[in-house]
């Protein structure tokens, strides 16, 4: 929010320098970043008049003015510009003038002919371009015919003026009117508010209820709908005392009725819109819900569709305004509009701003309307823009006022203790000055057994509670005299819960293992799932979409993750870092039938590119038995020992390379080799090797805490055994009959050998374990270990028709 600090001296005596202001205003609460003073860095401009302009001999695209600053002198100055004519008053730039892009005028010839100063656009006298009248955004700016010769231009512009811009916190919404900081300054330093009269000239000979009518037919979100009607209006340009101050908050200046609106939006807090009356079908005005995928054209141009949840203002026949947001187009005022129709409303401000939000709409209004405006300040808005326009644009004023005043306001009445203010704050302060900073922040305050009963201004939506009224007095009071002190109380210790700690366990083993983590965007591309080969009548596909998306290739949530790291290997890449071994840890989102998506927080790994496996050893590429081990590695170090590998079918994933990970009874994951064709789409020059692991389903686990136990005093004893089997039977599949076989005497059994080729049969395979037996209590005999080992080879024999290898 953007405040005049001469706009707020016209409400309230102030003797500060506007950055003593600033500083108070900031400790008594309301935030001011900066103070910009308008007319900086402008030093020796001002108002002429163009007495002739004639052809530069020995230039075509520059003419020489011979121009007037006091209307007795003359000054030949050369331009090139094109807007101008004999008779323009025109800001003038006199020799030495200093303008604020720091540029200093200087006499000086321009192709032979001399120019003794500049003619001035909007721009070079600071002021931004889009905040110009459309006829001033280019070329020389023009002024009014009857403005005097000679004076300064800041003084002309009004920008002998300081700026003071607010930063707000969103709760303070009655602070975004200049009558609203203006109460803030007189409760600061101890003043009265001033607050000018309002003096109507109604036409007693028409009576605005003969004009229009208002129905309010959803009551539910428009509390108040206010209107006045001004007939015969001359529609032209805003005096430049008003159009300073519309662009030193920084909103265009357009006509003198819009500008009005808008002027008092600023003064008030209160939003209002201008309709062209004879644009009104029917002579009424309708306030109802927008039906389904309903049109309207705003006032920028474009068609909006509508749903059925947003509030719109209609006339008999179609709608005229999304209301509280911006008007339409069709009922617009414009140079031809003669009858004008004001209104004051008040609509329910959650509903504002999801429709704001959902049309991607946001304007002042919207933004006033969203944080709450005052219901009863409505009528009043209305009169103070009826009154300017007729000072500004003439018209007459039709008798009355149309007020639906459907949902009346209720009093908020609070009861403050100020035993409860003094164990809040830590001070003690008098009951007396305690009533004293609240009535000046227009509080009502009466004593009540010992305590005091606060009624709550309408325009302060957001004190509720005591402990509002307790922060206002903090505020008030001073938050510098409040001493300082050290908590007391019940204090806990922080610390993370089981699956931060999991997680964060889980984080330290992969970078141990050589992995870097990345995170990534929890939105991605709906071309994706064609990269990823993932079908079309897939789950996966079914996401939850953005409805205000960055772009389109991140306008979906996530549902799987493992693209996200395929496309920062790609980047890598791209930047000739091609080998690349990362994970992330972050969650995708599933749609439900509840509003809100199922998150499951998942682990993906991307391995790509080569490795160095030891330092006399050459590079050898990433592969399916290299990121297997880093997971059984995982799982081990995080206490889940019983993961088992089974064949698996994934369409991301290359066929006969990849398996599922399970875990008691459970699939968990994917491991394997990316699909060609995946790595295809991603342009990746390597094969890559990823994973991917619901870790939401290992939170749910009982992870068994590691416990000491004691070295074994007995030795071990290795056997080797190789069995050859049919090349379609899993490994897994025969680890797990080796161990049950084996016992608790079995204490390891892993594969170390595949071997298919000569000495073994077509469609058979060699498989080779190494079995590791150790008793707790005594050394173990060669009988007990045979016994064993033939155990063994009978369970793979009944099972599986494996046949010892000789």
């Amino acid at each position: 929010m953007k405040v005049s600090y001469n706009w707020l001296r016209e409400f309230v005596d102030i003797e500060l320098s506007p950055f003593e202001l600033a500083d108070k205003l900031t400790m008594f609460g309301i935030a001011v970043e900066n103070v910009k003073y308008l007319g900086e860095n402008i030093d020796n401009v001002v108002v002429g008049k163009i007495l002739s302009i004639n052809c530069h001999p020995n230039a075509d695209k520059l003419v020489i003015c011979q121009v007037t600053a006091d209307g007795k002198n003359r000054l030949q100055i050369v331009t090139g510009a094109t807007n101008i004519s004999e008779g323009d008053i025109v800001p003038v730039a006199l020799d030495g003038a200093k303008l604020p892009n720091g540029v200093t005028i200087k006499k000086a010839k321009l192709r032979g002919e001399v120019s003794n100063g500049m003619l001035c656009s909007g721009e070079e006298l600071g002021i931004e371009r889009g905040m110009l009248p459309d006829d001033q955004q280019h070329g020389i700016m023009t002024l009014p015919s009857d403005t005097e010769l000679g004076i300064d231009i800041k003084r002309y512009l009004h920008f002998d003026d300081y700026v003071l811009d607010l930063d707000l916190t969103p709760n303070r919404g009655d602070c975004l009117s200049v009558v609203g900081v203006a109460r803030e300054v007189a409760a600061l330093l101890g003043k009265k508010i001033k607050t000018p009269e309002i003096v109507l000239e109604e036409d007693n000979s028409a009576d605005i209820n003969d004009f229009i009518d208002v129905d309010i037919q959803s009551k539910d979100l428009c509390y108040r709908y206010a209107c006045r009607l001004i007939k015969g209006v001359k529609i032209g340009k805003s005096p430049m005392w008003m159009q300073q101050r519309l662009i030193a908050a920084g909103i265009r200046p357009i006509n003198n009725v819009v500008d009005v609106t808008n002027y008092v939006m600023l003064e008030l807090g209160q939003p209002l819109h201008a309709f062209d009356y004879k644009k009104l079908s029917g002579s009424k005005i309708i306030v109802r819900n927008a039906c389904d995928d309903e049109k309207i054209v705003t006032l920028d141009g474009v068609e909006r569709s509508l749903t059925e949840d947003m509030l719109l203002i209609c006339d008999a026949k179609s709608p005229v305004a999304v209301a509280g947001v911006m008007g339409g187009l069709h009922s617009e005022v414009s140079d031809e509009t003669v009858d004008i129709l004001i209104e004051s409303a008040c609509f329910n401000a959650i509903n504002i701003r999801r429709t704001s939000k959902k049309l991607n709409l946001r304007s002042e209004s919207s933004i006033r309307f969203e944080k709450g405006v005052d219901v009863t300040g409505c009528a009043k808005a209305a009169d103070r823009a009826a009154e300017l326009i007729q000072k500004l644009a003439g018209g007459s004023l039709a008798k009355g006022i149309v007020d639906r005043y459907v949902k009346k306001y209720e009093e908020k009445v609070l009861v403050l203790r100020p035993s409860r203010v003094e164990h809040i704050l830590g001070v003690s302060i008098e009951k007396q000055d305690m009533k004293g900073i609240l009535s000046s922040l227009e509080f009502k305050v009466e004593d009540e057994d010992g305590n005091l009963k606060v009624t709550v201004p309408s325009f302060r939506h957001d004190v509720t509670m005591e402990i509002d009224l307790i922060e206002e007095i903090a505020r008030a009071y001073s938050y510098d005299k409040i001493p300082e002190t050290l908590i007391y109380g019940i204090t806990t210790h922080g610390s993370l819960n089981q699956k931060q700690k999991l997680i964060s366990e889980i984080k330290n083993i992969l970078v141990g293992c050589g992995l870097t983590e990345v995170i990534t965007y929890g939105f991605i591309d709906p071309n994706t799932f064609d990269k990823m080969n993932i079908p079309s009548d897939s789950k996966l596909r079914d996401v939850l979409k953005l409805q205000n998306p960055l772009s389109e290739e991140q306008s979906v949530m996530r549902t799987v993750l493992v693209p996200n790291l395929l496309e920062v290997a790609q980047r890598n890449h791209n930047r000739s870092v091609h080998d690349v071994a990362i994970f992330e840890i972050g969650r995708v989102f599933y749609k439900t039938d509840d509003v809100l998506p199922d998150e499951r927080t998942v682990l993906a790994v991307v391995l790509s590119g080569r490795v160095e496996k030891t330092w006399n050893e050459p590079l050898y590429e990433y592969d399916f038995y290299h990121l297997k081990g880093i997971i059984e590695v995982l799982f081990e170090k995080i206490g889940l020992k019983d993961l088992y590998f089974e064949k698996h079918s994934d369409p991301s994933f290359h066929p006969g390379r990849t398996c599922s990970l399970n875990l008691r009874g459970k699939m968990v994951g994917v491991l394997g080799e990316l699909h060609p064709d995946v790595l295809e789409n991603y342009k990746l020059p390597y094969r890559a090797v990823a994973c991917k692991i619901d870790l939401s389903s290992l939170f749910d686990m009982k992870i068994k805490t590691p416990k000491y136990k004691k070295l074994p005093k007995f030795p071990p004893v290795e056997r080797d055994l190789a069995v050859v089997v049919e090349k379609g039977v899993a490994s897994q599949e025969l680890i797990n009959s080796v161990r049950k076989a084996g016992g608790r005497i079995l204490k390891s059994a892993y594969v170390f050998d595949v071997y298919s080729g000569e000495q073994v049969p077509d469609g058979y395979k060699s498989i080779a374990f190494k079995l590791i037996f150790q008793a707790d209590d005594r050394t173990l005999t060669d009988k007990e270990i045979s016994k064993k080992v033939d155990q063994i080879l009978n369970a793979l024999e009944k099972g599986f028709k494996a046949k010892l290898r000789g």
